[in-house]
């Protein structure tokens, strides 16, 4: 699969890194719908490419794929830019023992029933607190407005 940049013009640019095409395409809608920039890949290769390449505010990306983890993916991303806020998904983030301390990631989620919900409230705390004041108060305007015309 290539890079599917959003049309998205508003919001913050995220990179998302699933080799399952719906996990995706759900995550990819949820964040457009909230009015960030967001490009999907399929592979950690692909992402590795696009994160050394052009500027990302966030990375969500799944743990297990085939041509390499998310753990893996985090180191490079962080070597790459140490202050990124990365968050981490998964169906084994407990019997892998998965979390924040043993991958590097800021946010490491469950894949559950309540992982939008999770995942929104995750992007929304960490773009928070890494993006400028301007930007922000960009963002959570729109972001009140979103939740009127849903509402």
């Amino acid at each position: 699969m290539t890079a599917i940049p959003s049309s998205a013009k508003a919001g913050f640019h995220i990179l998302i890194v699933d080799d399952n095409e719906l996990g995706l395409l759900a995550r990819k809608q949820v964040l457009c719908e909230l009015g960030h920039r967001v490009t999907v890949v399929s592979t950690a290769q692909e992402a590795i490419r696009h994160f050394t390449s052009e500027p990302f505010d966030l990375v969500v990306t799944d743990y297990r794929m085939p041509d390499m983890d998310g753990v893996e993916i985090i180191r490079r991303a962080r070597a790459h830019n140490p202050e990124i806020p990365i968050i981490l998904i998964s169906g084994f983030t407990h019997a892998l023992g998965l979390n924040e301390a043993t991958t590097g990631a800021d946010v490491v989620l469950q894949k559950s029933a309540t992982e939008v919900s999770q995942l929104i409230r995750a992007v929304n705390r960490l773009l928070r607190k890494s993006a400028p004041p301007k930007k922000r108060a960009a963002t959570q305007k729109k972001n009140a407005a979103a939740s009127k015309r849903a509402g």
